[in-house]
């Protein structure tokens, strides 16, 4: 095998196979939001998973990097719980990608020591600003009768102030001699959470290991031969697992396939009772929409014209149209959440309230109820100008319509069409909407 100690170990007799599973870019993604059905993803079907697997293999678990999607404290705290529900799956090895990096070494180092004594993120090519690595550079784990030696590495172009980022290429080739002097490995699998480009780039220039997988190329990239290894990548919000059977006598080769998260896995209870664990955490901290990376529901501007007044101020001159939105799904948005209790997480709450982030609109459940579910506003606009003086109109009153696409979106509402949709809640006068 490509990088190996020389050894061939093809012959040893397992009574399991051995696999290596890779997850990547989840991206915050701890579970499908629900609002469809057919949505792929999640921490509790990739615990499914990898427990079938286990009742007939040996597994080893790594994580390409990719795990959260900002750097807000509530995207932290989702991060810690996406680590808690990894370790729970048995993960050996997370890569550091760029929303790791984003976060520093200080925070990362705290994360870390809160998870174990055990060494968890790994990277062989980033360093602090004092020249201290990030996470351990490599490490050798017995899969089964193999030893596999798993290295990390980061995109040079995901570089900070405080994140210094050297060459993959280079990093990867010291590991391996590394190993070499310290007895060898007999499979070798680089985690490189590297741009598509840059990733097809580096997997030609190393004929010395025997995969490399990927993290943000977009689309997940089934296992395919790149010279004399196999290149792929786990994508696209945790999605997509990399599975690869390490060779054996019944397969002497290295081989891998992509597997897709679907509703077929049913979810893991040890998971489910992580996302309760986490849930019950942010019920706790209330976070508000500062204390996340998601955009308001529109932008800053005047005081007045800019700010929600509220559903019940639209009452006394709409009474017809507002009677049409209590009896519409709209008016029901909280509850649809509270049936699974994320009504506590911000990423649902952004479609599920009235102006988030907004003056005057919501701010969390427990310091803004009153704006909560779909109101007026939500497709019409901040109206407490309106309010104050009728004739002037929302600044969506006549464009009401591109609003629905910020929530009904491809990922949360793949079905979405306007002329079916709009009937449903047909309301005000035609053409001013």
């Amino acid at each position: 095998m490509g990088g190996s100690s020389g050894c061939d170990h093809t012959n040893r007799a397992d009574d399991k196979p051995s696999l290596v599973v890779v997850s990547g870019d989840t991206a915050g993604w701890i579970v499908p939001c629900g609002c469809t059905t057919n949505q792929s993803g999640g921490l509790l079907r990739r615990g499914s998973y990898l427990q079938q697997l286990s009742e007939q293999a040996n597994i080893l678990y790594l994580d390409a990097g990719g795990a959260l999607h900002g750097t807000s404290p509530y995207d932290v705290a989702k991060f810690e719980a996406i680590l808690q529900g990894e370790q729970t799956m048995g993960i050996t090895l997370h890569n550091i990608g760029s929303a790791e990096a984003s976060l520093g070494a200080d925070q990362l180092r705290r994360i870390e020591e809160s998870l174990g004594d055990e060494p968890l993120f790994l990277s062989a090519n980033t360093r602090d600003s004092a020249g201290q690595s990030l996470g351990i550079p490599s490490k050798i784990v017995n899969v089964g009768s193999r030893r596999v030696l798993v290295i990390g590495v980061l995109s040079p172009s995901f570089a900070t102030e405080e994140v210094r980022i050297g060459p993959p290429q280079k990093a990867i080739l010291d590991e391996l001699a590394r190993s070499k002097e310290e007895g060898g490995h007999d499979v070798s699998i680089v985690l490189a959470y590297l741009p598509e480009e840059e990733l097809r780039e580096l997997a030609s220039q190393l004929p010395e290991v025997d995969a490399v997988i990927g993290g943000p190329t977009g689309q997940a990239i089934a296992p395919e031969p790149s010279g004399p290894l196999l290149l792929a990548s786990a994508t696209n919000k945790g999605k997509f697992l990399i599975t690869l059977t390490l060779p054996s006598i019944a397969t002497p080769k290295l081989t891998g396939q992509v597997i897709e998260m679907t509703e077929e896995f049913a979810g893991a209870q040890s998971q489910q009772e992580n996302l309760d664990r986490f849930y019950k955490e942010l019920a706790a901290r209330d976070f508000t929409p500062e204390e996340t990376s998601f955009e308001p529901a529109w932008s800053a501007g005047g005081a007045s014209a800019h700010r929600v007044a509220g559903s019940k101020s639209c009452r006394k001159c709409h009474q017809a149209d507002c009677d049409v939105w209590e009896h519409s799904a709209h008016s029901h948005a909280w509850q649809t959440l509270q049936k699974t209790g994320s009504q506590v997480d911000s990423y649902c709450q952004q479609c599920h309230v009235t102006g988030f982030g907004v003056p005057g609109g919501f701010v969390s459940a427990k310091r803004s109820p009153d704006r909560v579910n779909v109101g007026c506003e939500s497709c019409h606009g901040p109206s407490q100008q309106h309010v104050e003086q009728p004739e002037v109109h929302t600044f969506h009153f006549k464009n009401a319509v591109s609003t629905c696409v910020r929530c009904h979106d491809p990922e949360n509402s793949p079905q979405f069409d306007y002329g079916t949709y709009w009937p449903r809640i047909e309301h005000g006068t035609k053409g001013t909407l």
